[in-house]
C-alpha cells in the first residue's frame, strides 16, 4: 500500500520549496516507515534547494528528524511500529573496511531505503541526505533509526539527527576537548553553538565563541562560552591568543568553512593544537597555508563528518544528558513552525535570526 502525504519538496534550483503531496511506499526488506513528529530546518536544506550539493531536483526536503516508526519490513530487527527514534543520515554498514577497523563513524557504505518515494504523477524524489523528512511520513533504511527514551520531546530530539551532533562531536569526538583545556569555536549558528556547549560540558577552562554578530555571541554566553570576540572589531587570531596566554587554544573549531575562518583557526592555535573544520565549504572554495607553517606547528588538521557520531551510541547518550538536564537542547529551538513556514524559515536562517527553526507535525 502507498501513503499519500505532505512534503515540502524543492522543484527547481533557487526556487522557493512548496509543499506537495507526495507518495510514499510501505517498507520493503530492511526499510521503515516512520510517521514524522518533528523536523528542524538545517542550513543543508538550503544547500540542497540552492544547487550547493547537487542537481538531482526534484529534493524532498528535511533530515534532521524525530518520529514514530508506523511500520517495518521484513526481516528487521532492533526497532518495531511505535518506537520513538531520531533520525540519522550515516546508517553504518558493519561490513566496510571502516567498519571492519573499528571505527564505524567513518562508514564508507552508508545505506538509504531502496524504494524511491514520488511526486503524484511518479517522478522519484531525491531526499535529502536519504531521508526526506519535512512530512507526515517518510521511509528510511532501519538503520537510519536511532531508538532513543520518548520522554524527550521530538523538537528538540530531531537537532542530534544532524546540526547539534556535527558541532557537539566536532568539539567532543574529533577535537577530544579534555578537562581544562582551551577551545576556540569559529562560527556560532547552529552547529558552532553545539561545539561551545560540547566544549562546556567536556570540561574545558575557556570556551572562546568568535562570531561577527553580536546577538549570537550573546546566545554562545548562555551556552556556555566563557569569553566572546566580535570577528567585526578585534583580529581573532590575536585575541584568541591574548585570552590564552599568548599561545593560542588547545582546539579550535571552525563551524563556517570559509577560507578566511579556516587561516583563523589555524593560526590561533597552540603549538601542536588542533584544528577541526566542520563548516561545509562551498565546492569551489580552496585555501593556501605556507607548508613551512603546516610542518612547524604541528598539531592536527582534521575535519568532522557528522561530528564522527556513532548514532546508536551518541544519540541515547545525549537525550539521557538531556533528560537530566546536563545539556540543554530546548536551547536550540528558536521557534516550533508548520510545513508552509520552512520558506520563511530560510530567510530568518540567512538573517540569523534563529538557532533552529523546526517543523512540528
Amino acid at each position: 500500500m502507498a501513503h499519500e502525504v505532505r512534503a515540502v519538496v524543492a522543484r527547481e534550483k533557487g526556487a522557493p520549496v512548496s509543499v506537495e503531496t507526495i507518495v510514499v511506499p510501505d517498507p520493503g526488506p530492511g526499510e521503515a516507515l516512520v510517521a514524522i513528529e518533528a523536523c528542524g530546518v538545517c542550513h543543508t536544506d538550503l544547500h540542497y534547494r540552492e544547487g550547493g550539493i547537487n542537481d538531482e531536483f526534484p529534493f524532498f526536503l528535511g533530515h534532521e528528524a524525530a518520529g514514530r516508526v508506523e511500520a517495518v519490513g521484513d526481516g528487521v530487527t532492533g526497532i518495531e511500529p511505535g518506537d520513538f527514534v531520531i533520525l540519522n543520515w550515516r546508517a553504518v554498514c558493519g561490513q566496510c573496511r571502516a567498519c571492519s577497523k573499528g571505527k564505524p563513524w567513518y562508514c564508507f557504505a552508508t545505506h538509504n531505503a531502496k524504494q524511491p518515494m514520488t511526486l503524484l504523477d511518479g517522478t522519484p524524489l531525491s531526499p535529502a541526505l536519504g531521508i526526506g523528512a519535512f512530512a507526515e511520513k517518510t521511509l528510511v533504511a532501519t538503520g537510519q533509526c536511532t531508538k532513543v527514551d520518548p520522554a524527550a520531546p521530538a523538537a528538540a530530539a530531531g537537532l542530534l539527527g544532524c546540526g547539534v551532533m556535527a558541532g557537539f562531536g566536532a568539539a567532543v569526538n574529533t577535537g577530544a576537548v579534555g578537562r581544562g583545556d582551551s577551545v576556540a569555536v569559529i562560527g556560532c549558528g547552529g552547529v558552532g553553538m553545539a561545539a561551545v556547549a560540547g566544549a562546556k560540558l567536556a570540561g574545558a577552562a575557556k570556551v572562546i565563541a568568535v562570531d561577527l554578530d553580536p546577538r549570537k555571541l550573546e546566545r554562545a554566553k548562555s551556552m556556555g562560552a566563557t569569553h566572546v570576540i566580535d570577528g567585526k572589531a578585534a583580529d581573532v587570531v590575536e585575541a584568541v591568543r591574548e585570552l590564552t596566554g599568548g599561545h593560542g587554544a588547545d582546539l579550535v573549531v571552525d563551524a563556517v568553512g570559509r577560507p578566511e575562518t579556516y587561516k583563523q583557526a589555524f593560526y590561533a592555535r597552540d603549538l601542536a593544537g588542533t584544528v577541526v573544520l566542520v563548516g561545509v565549504p562551498t565546492p569551489e572554495t580552496t585555501v593556501e597555508l605556507p607548508l613551512l607553517d603546516v610542518f612547524g606547528r604541528g598539531g592536527a588538521l582534521k575535519s568532522s563528518w557528522y561530528g564522527d557520531c556513532l548514532p546508536s551510541r551518541d544519540f541515547p547518550a545525549l537525550i539521557d544528558l538531556y533528560l537530566s538536564g546536563r545539556f540543554d537542547l530546548d536551547a536550540f529551538v528558536t521557534e516550533t513552525i508548520g510545513l508552509g513556514d520552512v520558506e520563511k524559515a530560510f530567510e530568518k536562517m540567512h538573517h540569523g535570526d534563529v538557532l533552529r527553526s523546526v517543523v512540528v507535525l
